[in-house]
């Protein structure tokens, strides 16, 4: 009786479930302290109201945006964590020594560290980007539809919670960040680390969908009056590329994550061999969402380097035009190169030379925007500045990782180099050279528009040297080790084989990168209780070029007291070579009244996706109950904006340009 009991309210949760060494432990309680701290904080000093207020359950996009990148920085640290674990394991893991880890747990840190930098830190890091400047670039007091910005954000946070569970409560998947079957099938990994990966992704997954949706439409929708298409700045093209692919690639994850489920949860046979299923089928879906999700992160990547060279180059980006057909080019070749990724798996000859030719191809206007960049620099009034030398960086990694990529693509090339670290170290290239790198760069750069003060220039430059250096010392040797035979995910190899050196070299290299992030943290604090020294912005050399520089810095909840008028492309910057006044009268407007329902709803669907994980279905009824009840409630509301008089804007106007805020 009392085990019927326990399975009714408690499903497959057990004692058993606990941390079974003492790492895991912990990993656990470190994980937990966290929250706790954080909690403990807030009722000492007494701002939970405020926290509730005015973060919570905010629906404004500078807010959320703010929220995103909080949180991609504490995965980028939990990557970190998962990062010294792999890298002291195979330095030491040789011969007799087994290392610190076993082999299963080790499986587990990789696939927890490919999940969580892809989704949860790079992801983060571009919608807490997107939100933050897409709408002042393009003339918006806010996004399209800002309760469904809200919701993404809070989906994408629910689907961090559930990977995090994991540490304390079960496993997670150790079939690698993209589970293939039949590993992933219940057969062969009976434990909920499979389930944990599938539904965090599944949550992450949708609210990613709604935000790239969001985007799009207010880029095509909202821009101010006069700006057409040919006159938005270059990170709002980016962002656009970048939407257009969310929209088509990401419902082929969805999908793809759902049919797995069903197989673990129910007996389907999508992808099991014995039941009449396909596993090629699962690697066809899960490419061709993960090869343009690739490119999901590397466009805006991409608009941030246009938006910055021009900026410290002091001209014109040179060859918009090109660069514009180059990303819608990008678009669509990303969605035809897919099959370079599984080479090795019997398709074909013909079907391999189609794809290593595109592979190819889509080389070219990735080099087109390389070359236009470097034209743009060229008699340019440079400013070797911190985010300058994040996109010199750029170029340093992306060349060399690029080169690797080209290689690949020639199919007898990748049957040599498939699943081994060269192929692991082209990858870390491309995403850490081509879009970490840019993130950094975008927060330098934009911080001051944000915040109101700058980062430190000192302490951004040691850091940026700290990250190029360690990771020129930690990836190089994985290029060696993989034309050496070492595979990925390699948690033991024997003695005499010359790899251990290499090892220690990558894993002295992945240290040095350890300190850069440190110093950046110092940054961050140091600049934080010295920004009464660098308020003044006025006379800034990084004033931008477009529109966002036209509002104060930090920005008003409200955006802009007047809408702009755009007549030329780079609409700030002829404003204030020529002396432009706006003498318009100030008029109402209106902003979106704070709600909690998008944060109920998110938190139905993390209650759903952890239920399903234990199979406790009572707690995934109400789960699912709270997020659609939450919806029709929001659906049904007709007082959701709030209107704020001329007389007040005014006011506050003046108040924010003075400076007075800050």
């Amino acid at each position: 009786m009392m085990h019927v009991f326990a399975n009714f309210w408690l499903g497959k949760l057990n004692l058993q479930a606990l941390p079974p060494n003492a790492i895991q432990w912990f990993g656990a309680l470190l994980m937990i302290s966290v929250p706790i701290g954080l909690a403990v904080f807030l009722t000492v000093t007494k701002r939970w109201k405020w926290l509730y207020k005015e973060w919570l359950t905010t629906q404004d996009p500078k807010k959320i945006g703010v929220m995103y990148i909080i949180v991609a920085v504490a995965m980028l640290l939990r990557g970190a964590a998962d990062v010294a674990l792999i890298k002291t394991q195979q330095s030491i893991s040789v011969g007799h020594s087994m290392g610190i880890l076993s082999s299963s747990h080790f499986q587990q840190i990789v696939t927890a560290h490919g999940t969580i930098m892809i989704f949860f830190v790079a992801m983060g890091l571009m919608f807490g980007l997107f939100n933050l400047i897409v709408p002042l670039q393009i003339g918006a007091r806010d996004v399209a539809f800002p309760f469904l910005n809200a919701t993404s954000f809070w989906l994408f946070f629910s689907g961090m919670v559930l990977v995090n569970l994991s540490l304390i409560l079960g496993d997670f998947a150790a079939t690698g960040w993209l589970a293939y079957p039949p590993l992933s099938e219940l057969r062969y990994s009976p434990t909920v680390g499979v389930d944990y990966w599938i539904w965090s992704l599944e949550i992450a997954g949708v609210g990613s969908l709604l935000s790239g949706i969001n985007f799009l439409v207010t880029i095509l929708k909202m821009r101010v009056k006069g700006m057409n298409l040919m006159k938005m700045p270059m990170f709002c093209w980016s962002v656009l590329g970048s939407t257009l692919l969310i929209a088509f690639a990401f419902p082929i994850l969805t999908v793809c994550l759902t049919l797995l489920a069903l197989d673990r949860d129910i007996g389907t046979h999508f992808f099991t061999a014995g039941g009449g299923g396909n596993m090629m089928m699962y690697v066809n879906l899960i490419w061709a969402w993960g090869h343009p999700e690739v490119y999901i992160l590397v466009l805006p990547a991409f608009g941030v380097y246009s938006e910055v060279v021009a900026t410290f180059s002091r001209k014109r980006l040179f060859g918009y035009t090109s660069m514009v057909w180059a990303i819608m080019a990008i678009v669509l070749l990303s969605f035809i190169v897919w099959l370079h990724h599984f080479f090795t798996m019997g398709a074909g000859s013909d079907v391999n030379a189609f794809f290593g030719i595109m592979t190819m191809i889509i080389a070219i206007p990735t080099g087109v925007k390389i070359f236009n960049w470097l034209f743009t620099m060229y008699r340019g009034k440079i400013r070797l500045e911190s985010p300058m030398l994040w996109f010199i960086g750029f170029v340093v990694l992306f060349t060399i990782g690029g080169m690797a990529g080209v290689m690949m693509a020639v199919p007898p090339i990748d049957f040599q180099l498939h699943n081994s670290l060269f192929l692991i170290a082209h990858f870390h290239m491309m995403i850490v050279g081509g879009v970490l790198f840019a993130d950094f760069a975008a927060i330098t750069y934009w911080f001051p528009k944000i915040f109101g003060f700058r980062l430190n220039e000192r302490l951004g430059r040691i850091a940026f040297w700290c990250w190029l250096i360690g990771f020129l010392l930690s990836f190089i040797p994985l290029y060696i080790l993989g034309f050496m035979g070492a595979t990925r995910r390699l948690d033991h190899y024997a003695a005499g084989l010359g790899w251990q050196q290499l090892f220690i070299v990558s894993a002295i290299g992945a240290a040095v990168i350890g300190i850069g992030v440190g110093v950046q943290i110092l940054q961050l604090v140091y600049s934080y209780f010295s920004r009464r020294n660098n308020l003044d912005l006025s006379g800034d050399p990084w004033d931008g070029r477009s529109l966002e520089w036209s509002t104060p810095s930090p920005v008003p909840f409200y955006n802009f007291a007047k809408t702009p008028h755009v007549t030329e492309r780079d609409a700030f910057w002829v404003a204030k070579r020529h002396n432009l006044k706006d003498t318009r009268p100030y008029e109402d407007i209106e902003i979106p009244k704070n709600t909690p329902l998008a944060m109920i709803i998110a938190a139905g669907a993390l209650a759903f996706g952890f239920a399903v994980v234990w199979h406790i279905w009572w707690l995934a009824v109400i789960g699912l109950l709270t997020s659609v009840v939450s919806l029709i409630v929001r659906s049904m509301d007709e007082h959701t904006e709030r209107i704020i008089k001329a007389e007040e804007i005014e006011r506050l106007d003046k108040l924010y340009s003075g400076g007075l805020s800050r």
